[in-house]
């Protein structure tokens, strides 16, 4: 693991109304808390979207007919390039507010996890298999709690 980040720019965009929504402060606040002490220096975008947006890159990248909460796309950069471009991350607010509402927990604290959630993905980790999914659970859980969420998984089975 490293000390750093040394640099990390984040940069958010929304393709819908903020009203409602969590500052672009908050998403780089939960995006740094995520790399902290794994990676030195990155650049990331994160965009908030709206259904029609979120289905439609849904569709195209995964092949599913509906929006779904985040999507994350490492950045895959040409042999010999170094720019250090993490990725994107597409977050999906009806999706969200929808989640959070349902599973009773607070919309930023929904936000924080995808946002760690996704960016972990970025990373390298992953939930395919059981073993997986128990070790990238409780990084979360752990960057969560440090940043002062209560457990996303609690009540789940």
């Amino acid at each position: 693991m490293t000390r750093g980040p040394i640099q990390f720019d984040v940069s958010v965009s929304y393709g819908l109304p903020r009203a409602g929504l969590p500052s672009a402060q908050s998403f780089k606040k939960w995006a740094a808390a995520a790399v902290k002490g794994r990676i030195r220096k990155a650049d990331l975008a994160i965009r908030i979207v709206d259904s029609k947006e979120g289905g439609a890159l849904n569709r195209h990248y995964r092949g599913k007919d509906y929006p779904t909460n985040v999507l994350s796309f490492p950045a895959d950069l040409p042999e010999g390039v170094t720019v250090p471009l993490l990725g994107d991350l597409v977050i999906c607010a009806p999706v969200v507010a929808k989640e959070a509402k349902e599973q009773g927990k607070t919309l930023a604290a929904h936000y924080a996890h995808l946002t760690i959630h996704g960016v972990l993905h970025l990373l390298g980790m992953d939930h395919e298999d059981e073993r997986e999914a128990l070790l990238m659970e409780q990084l979360e859980r752990d960057i969560l709690a440090d940043l002062g969420y209560s457990d996303p998984y609690e009540g789940e089975n």
